[in-house]
């Protein structure tokens, strides 16, 4: 695109159309909002697609990312035993707890 290119208007019959396929009712005075903005969207595009030349690389953030994340080293656990020891109620080495939603055993 050149910087000649007039930018894309998007009509109130354009986002009436947009709307009916969404099956979303809109106003008149909310299709005319949102042909302006739809508008101002699709020009913003045009100019970063101006800009976005092949030497620069496509990114998602301004900075490079890295995940910070420690190596799993296995520590002092807790035995089953000392686990079930605080627990309010246990059977056969688990958790008890009320039954949900009817659920019979």
């Amino acid at each position: 695109m050149s910087d000649a290119t007039p930018p894309a208007v998007i009509t109130a019959a354009e986002v009436t159309h947009l709307a009916g396929l969404a099956r979303i009712a809109l106003r008149p005075d909310e299709i005319e909002h949102l042909a302006g903005e739809l508008t101002q969207i699709v020009d913003a595009v045009a100019r970063v697609r101006r800009v976005a030349t092949p030497d620069v690389p496509a990114t998602s953030h301004p900075l490079p990312l890295v995940n910070v994340l420690r190596d799993d080293v296995v520590g002092a656990v807790l035995t089953p035993e000392q686990v079930l020891a605080g627990a309010p109620a246990a059977q056969d080495g688990r958790f008890r707890v009320p039954a949900i939603l009817g659920e019979e055993q």
